[in-house]
């Protein structure tokens, strides 16, 4: 603990390295520290969290994935933004991130730092047609227009990081499948996704019509993110020893499609989801014994998390096939405001900063990061940037709670279902999830709960006494719905969390 008290206290001190480790659809109850009765074993991250701190209540700013990364690397809840609800596909944008706004690979750059994102970006990008016109569309027809002679504008390069190795989106389920190098595709699309020589099972049903580039292997997209970040990690090592580094690792697993590598299938009993996680588990214990290779892992502060909760397909035929649940101990799932939805693992571990093996109940949110960076580094954040993050220091330091007065998250409507916590009470802005129909989807019935009051036009629950969000205590307890209305409808006037 002293490097840290003294790294906070001298400014010139040597920064940590970060590496920021973001899974995809990763549910609470996916990974083994935090379920005992996963039947996926996860052993490589479970590591992790022995070696630093595991988060208990750590919460994702949205429900499904556009939006979250938007909050991870801003600080600013997405809501807040024009379109900060939207999901992009294929062609779609304009980058959701403002020109002006302040992101962490920005703050860190400025701080001395080489910058560097591999892997799925999905925060929208603007590509042009043949006569200079930006697309800014989903779908075949949209994705097929684009001239790749040209320069993808509004991605990570124009954001903040000095490196880009990526997809524009979900990789194996848009419509382009193919990969971005910096601000260009070097091996455009070539021909049509032929579909009928992908895997068959319940869970490889996402794969949208589309055109695949020769060089794009749906069943190797992990192992070649994974490549890439060690590659640039050795080539910094060997070419910038004595110059801290961030390394944003966006995974594609485990969203669905579940195409594990070949060497994955069957590494498990729970069928290709279960191989899916096991997948990301090994690309999680790579990463790490890079940096134990080359000597970094000691001055590399390591983040671990997801953008949401398990989805819908994933989280039914893992119940039913393999009694494993990806969102347990929680109600709701990926576009649901319940738990489930956007209850996420969170593990940091810093080991000569961190003592190994905390666990902390702190209320956290992803858009603490960059506040917690800053925090590390001594830097002071202006008053337009990280409006809803709180720094972490403190907790991870062992020296008290993260003093943050409530979290904030919204669902798949954006704006229109917004939650916010505080304490044992949780209070939602709308009836039903806030993402997913209960009463219509065919593999969700199930799940439905019989409730009086399921389609009030509020939602309030005491977590401490109901966990599982079973009992809306709106209309019984009105001064805590009214209290928790009100501090939702100030944060919103005011354009942050105070």
């Amino acid at each position: 603990m002293l490097a840290l008290l003294l790294l906070a206290a001298a400014p010139d001190a040597r920064p940590p390295n970060v590496l920021l480790i973001l899974a995809d659809d990763l549910g609470y109850g996916d990974v083994g520290c935090y379920n005992e009765a996963a039947k996926v074993a996860t052993p490589r991250i479970d590591a992790l969290a022995a070696t630093g701190v595991r988060f208990t209540d750590a919460h994702s700013p949205c429900t499904v994935c556009t939006p979250t990364r938007y909050g991870l690397l801003t600080g600013q809840m997405p809501f807040r933004v024009p379109n900060g609800g939207r999901v992009f596909s294929g062609a779609g944008g304009p980058s959701l991130i403002a020109d002006e706004r302040l992101t962490l690979p920005e703050m860190l750059r400025d701080a001395g730092y080489a910058t560097a994102c591999i892997g799925k970006w999905h925060l929208g990008l603007t590509f042009r047609d043949a006569d200079g016109e930006a697309i800014h569309a989903s779908g075949p027809d949209a994705a097929g227009r684009i001239d790749f002679t040209r320069r993808i504008e509004g991605g990570p390069l124009d954001h903040g990081f000095d490196t880009f190795f990526g997809t524009a989106c979900c990789p194996t389920t848009d419509w382009l499948y193919c990969f971005i190098e910096g601000d260009r595709v070097p091996t455009p699309p070539a021909r049509p996704l032929d579909k009928s020589r992908l895997p068959k099972h319940p869970y490889a049903n996402d794969c949208r019509p589309g055109r695949v580039a020769p060089d794009f292997d749906m069943e190797r997209v992990d192992l070649q993110f994974l490549e890439r970040s060690q590659a640039w990690l050795r080539r910094h090592a060997a070419e910038s020893p004595g110059r801290p580094f961030f390394l944003f690792h966006s995974t594609q697993a485990v969203h669905l499609p579940s195409f594990p590598a070949a060497e994955f299938q069957g590494a498990t009993t729970a069928g290709p989801h279960g191989d899916f996680i096991a997948e990301l588990d090994f690309v999680v214990g790579s990463l790490l014994d890079t940096l134990d290779g080359l000597s970094l892992r000691d001055d590399t502060l390591v983040i671990f998390t997801s953008d949401n909760g398990p989805e819908v397909p994933t989280a039914h035929y893992m119940r039913r096939d393999h009694g494993h649940d990806g969102a347990a101990p929680w109600r709701g799932l990926k576009r649901d405001n319940w738990e489930g939805g956007h209850r996420v693992p969170f593990l940091a571990a810093w080991p000569r900063a961190i003592e190994g093996g905390s666990v902390r109940d702190d209320l956290v949110s992803l858009t603490d990061v960059t506040a917690t960076l800053a925090d590390v580094l001594g830097v002071d954040l202006p008053g337009d940037a990280a409006e809803d993050g709180f720094s972490l220091l403190p907790t991870l330091r062992g020296e008290g709670p993260v003093g943050r007065p409530y979290v904030l998250f919204q669902g798949f409507r954006g704006g229109q279902s917004l939650g916010l916590r505080q304490g044992q009470w949780k209070y939602l802005n709308h009836g039903g999830s806030g993402g997913n129909d209960y009463a219509t989807h065919p593999l969700l019935s199930e799940y439905r709960l019989d409730e009086p009051t399921a389609e009030a036009a509020e939602q309030l629950y005491d977590l401490a006494a109901d966990p599982g969000e079973t009992r809306n205590l709106a209309a019984e307890r009105p001064e805590v719905t009214r209290r928790l209305r009100e501090l939702l409808a100030a944060s919103v006037r005011s354009g942050r969390t105070e």
